[in-house]
């Protein structure tokens, strides 16, 4: 499973041995992959370089992916984005939508469930 022209993805997670291995396996499957822990870092990040795609954690230290989607559209960033919580109410799925991201997944996510939902948010561009 290869990805299509190398996308840069942005991944937040604050759960350090889980960011490294979710960015291991996008980097082995072609992605370029720059992780962040924090809203803030993440923000950084996002000023610093473009991203094909944001895949954040709801659950941050410093704020929720809700608050980092909101503040990466209210600067114009086109990234669009996909939102992985611990929790998949229906209220939280329509919570992600509302804050800008493209899709919601609940944890743990599957690999490949996380990878076909990539293929999809990149290729509607």
């Amino acid at each position: 499973m290869s990805a299509v022209a190398c996308q840069k993805i942005l991944l937040v997670e604050d759960h350090h041995d889980t960011a490294r291995a979710m960015a291991r396996l996008l980097h082995l499957s072609g992605y370029k992959v720059q992780t962040a822990n924090t809203c803030a870092d993440a923000l950084q990040c996002c000023d610093e370089e473009e991203f094909d795609l944001l895949i954040s954690d709801v659950g941050l230290p410093d704020g929720s992916g809700y608050d980092l989607m909101r503040q990466m559209l209210e600067r114009a960033c086109t990234t669009k984005g996909i939102a992985v919580s611990g929790y998949g109410s229906e209220k939280d799925v329509e919570d992600s939508l509302r804050a800008g991201f493209a899709l919601h997944l609940v944890k743990p996510v599957e690999f490949e469930v996380l990878c076909d939902a990539i293929r999809r948010i990149i290729s509607q561009e």
